[in-house]
């Protein structure tokens, strides 16, 4: 025959723990939320990447441009004084040679000195003194050798200015202008310029198409987890028992 047992093996309780109420309300949040998402069938979106873009997303009846009162205002066309050289606003001529300001990189001036020709000049004329100094000449036909190697010697010192245009992915093209250096050099500047000039406005524009199909997309990923929150009640209530 069993023993009865005692009253208290029924009666004992475990030793209550005491937890901050701070704890408890943190720990209690998290656990509905996990509880909610456990409970609901939704379809998980990942969420896009972004692209980086902060240019703002234009309106309904706005374009990807900026508005004309915004954009900058016009350049007026340059050219050289001999003709060699044009520039618009998106287009450089040199020489009879169209170039889009977009394909190029820079434009570089570089005063160059025709070696050949300083070389000839500067050689002739020291034979001729020295062939004059020796009494191998007389003194015209010394004076007029002297006149031609220091015009050749002055010709190839003053050489040209060379031009040089760095296009994107392809190679570099040369061009040879002459005259003076700093006309030149003013114009280098206003090219390079401009060219700085298209490729900021190519980016901005670039830039605003990315951020708004950025947006477009994170629109369609809000649109497709509204829908799926929607159609989430009307399955629950479908999988009801009928009594």
């Amino acid at each position: 025959m069993a023993l009865p047992l005692p009253a208290s093996a029924f009666t004992r309780t475990a030793a209550p723990t005491w937890a901050p109420a701070t704890f408890t309300l943190a720990l209690a949040e998290p656990a509905t939320d996990a509880g909610a998402q456990l409970s609901t069938n939704a379809p998980i979106v990942a969420p896009e990447a972004s692209s980086g873009a902060t240019f703002e997303v234009p309106g309904p009846g706005e374009g990807t441009v900026p508005p004309a009162g915004g954009s900058p205002p016009p350049l007026l066309p340059l050219h050289s004084a001999d003709g060699r050289v044009s520039l618009t606003e998106t287009m450089l001529t040199v020489r009879g040679q169209s170039f889009l300001l977009l394909e190029l990189e820079r434009a570089e001036l570089t005063p160059v000195r025709w070696i050949l020709w300083y070389l000839l000049g500067g050689l002739g004329l020291a034979a001729v003194m020295i062939a004059f100094l020796q009494n191998w000449l007389r003194t015209g036909p010394a004076m007029l050798g002297m006149a031609l190697t220091a015009l050749l010697l002055a010709y190839g010192h003053r050489g040209t200015n060379r031009l040089r245009l760095y296009r994107l992915g392809r190679e570099m093209v040369n061009f040879a202008l002459p005259g003076e250096t700093p006309p030149w050099q003013q114009l280098t500047a206003e090219i390079n310029r401009r060219i700085f000039r298209v490729h900021d406005q190519a980016a901005q524009e670039a830039a605003a198409l990315l951020a708004a199909a950025d947006e477009a997309t994170r629109l369609a990923a809000q649109a497709a987890q509204g829908a799926g929150e929607a159609a989430l009640p009307n399955s629950a209530d479908d999988s009801l028992p009928v009594g």
